[in-house]
């Protein structure tokens, strides 16, 4: 029954108070993102993450004594990039007035976007997911406010949706879509198919989840 309590104590982390130790504790952070991108899970150590900050090991022992502690905490803040960028959807809701057709253009452009910005750290971090049940489970979280703001900007069109569940088919769209920018940022282009450049992978997503929503719809005929 102790189990869970310790796990989480285990990663838990003492946040620094003083503006000295929040520095050392941001260039901590920012050098494991670094170690992350260039190397993955496998070159995240607390001796690299301490070299590259330039910090003496107290400074991450003062922190917390769990490498797994210190990766989910890198990990969130390499995540809070990530989901600083997904403003784009908020941004793209307040648009009025775009033909449903642009609409969804734009969420999926701004989608395969986001991964592509983000792609030197999604990929070790997605690709250690299946092995991490913490880091699993916190990106299904993440993945739970991405799929409602990509979906949030599709209803904006919902009236001219041939689905009989609207609220459903974007869902699946953005399903369809993440998926395919998982699968391009984990394994490459090449991986499910023959490879092709960034806009010619974005323009056949777009269309497949215009032709989803917008087509005519057995159940709706």
């Amino acid at each position: 029954m102790g189990t869970s309590t310790e796990r989480t104590d285990d990663l838990a982390i003492r946040q620094p108070r003083q503006e000295r130790t929040r520095q050392a504790w941001a260039r901590i952070l920012d050098a494991g993102v670094t170690l992350i991108e260039e190397g993955g899970y496998g070159a995240f150590t607390i001796a690299a993450v301490c070299e590259r900050a330039q910090v003496a090991p107290r400074a991450v022992y003062d922190r917390t004594t769990s490498k797994d502690a210190l990766f989910l905490a890198v990990y969130e803040h390499g995540v809070t990039r990530v989901t600083a960028d997904q403003r784009v959807f908020t941004e793209l809701h307040s648009r009025e007035g775009l033909p449903p057709a642009e609409l969804i253009t734009a969420a999926v452009t701004a989608l395969t976007a986001l991964f592509a910005r983000h792609a030197a750290f999604l990929k070790p971090v997605l690709l250690l997911s299946g092995a991490h049940p913490e880091v699993l489970r916190r990106g299904r979280d993440h993945v739970h406010l991405l799929a409602d703001a990509f979906t949030t900007v599709l209803l904006a069109a919902r009236d001219h949706f041939t689905h009989p569940d609207p609220e459903a088919a974007a869902r699946q769209c953005f399903a369809t879509a993440f998926s395919a920018c998982v699968v391009r940022t984990a394994h490459g282009a090449d991986f499910a198919t023959t490879p092709v450049d960034h806009d010619t992978f974005t323009a056949h997503l777009a269309l497949s989840a215009a032709r989803t929503l917008l087509a005519p719809h057995p159940a709706a005929t």
